[in-house]
């Protein structure tokens, strides 16, 4: 693939705080050519008018209010590129080459999607993953998601042969087009970081997490079938991540209980 289109998908409800960085890191890609969409929830804060005043044209669609599948759904429907990424309103590229670079290894691998590493943005500071990632097979797919979202690119085809985010998901959505692409195509895993993933106080808390890792586990199951053994396995590790998921909410509560004042401060940094 020479020289591709990228579509950049950006979703944003309210996202005035976080929006700026966002938008600043794909217009200063260099060497590549984007078509870049906006789909808003029903903004009141200020951020459409930040969208409106992009200097260069955009796609505004306003006003989709059926959650976060639907607006990723219809960012795509909008696409006009050969490469799609979604990059959420409170995430950035790290530097000016990301696209160039992404673009470099489609064309030199032949490769339909391929997914990198992000950085962890924390109160102003940009912080390393806090785990390794596995090397990518089909089957550690299955045993967890570790692609990460705004680090992802996909062939607009690729996207349209497989189908797109499954609008009844609330959590697993992506973990769940990850694992329809993989079987058709193999991803490239890029060891690179790409993308900032910002972590604040809107971000999953340890609740979320826990019925994330819920609907995680059904997605599995469908896509594992009728394989008893594995479907174990699937269900065995489910119940050690929910009970380390849910002794971290028991440990949080206790050090809010201990430190009120000291956790009312770390909520109002990260608001």
């Amino acid at each position: 693939m020479s020289s591709p289109l990228f579509s950049i998908i950006t979703c944003t409800l309210n996202s005035v705080d976080w929006i700026d960085e966002s938008i600043r890191s794909v217009l200063c890609q260099r060497h590549v050519t984007i078509d870049y969409v906006f789909v808003d929830g029903g903004s009141t804060d200020g951020t459409l008018d930040k969208l409106r005043a992009i200097p260069r044209e955009i796609t505004l669609i306003e006003n989709r209010r059926n959650g976060i599948s639907d607006a990723m759904n219809a960012g795509v429907a909008a696409a006009r590129g050969d490469i799609v990424a979604h990059l959420h309103s409170d995430d950035y590229y790290l530097h000016p080459e990301v696209l160039s670079s992404v673009a470099h290894r489609f064309g030199s691998s032949g490769c339909r999607w391929l997914f990198g590493r992000t950085a962890r943005a924390i109160n102003g500071q940009l912080l390393p993953e806090s785990y390794t990632a596995p090397r990518y097979s089909r089957q550690q797919l299955l045993n967890g998601n570790f692609i990460p979202h705004p680090a992802t690119f996909v062939e607009r085809s690729l996207l349209n042969e497989c189908g797109l985010f499954d609008t009844r998901l609330r959590y697993a959505m992506d973990y769940d087009l990850w694992l329809r692409l993989s079987a058709i195509a193999d991803p490239l895993q890029l060891d690179d970081a790409l993308t900032a993933f910002r972590e604040h106080a809107g971000s999953l808390s340890t609740r979320d997490r826990i019925a994330a890792m819920k609907e995680d586990l059904a997605v599995r199951l469908v896509h594992t079938g009728p394989r008893p053994l594995r479907r174990l396995m699937h269900h065995a590790r489910y119940m050690v991540r929910r009970r380390r998921a849910q002794r971290s909410l028991s440990e949080n509560q206790n050090t809010e209980l201990r430190n009120p004042e000291q956790t009312s401060h770390r909520s109002l940094n990260n608001a």
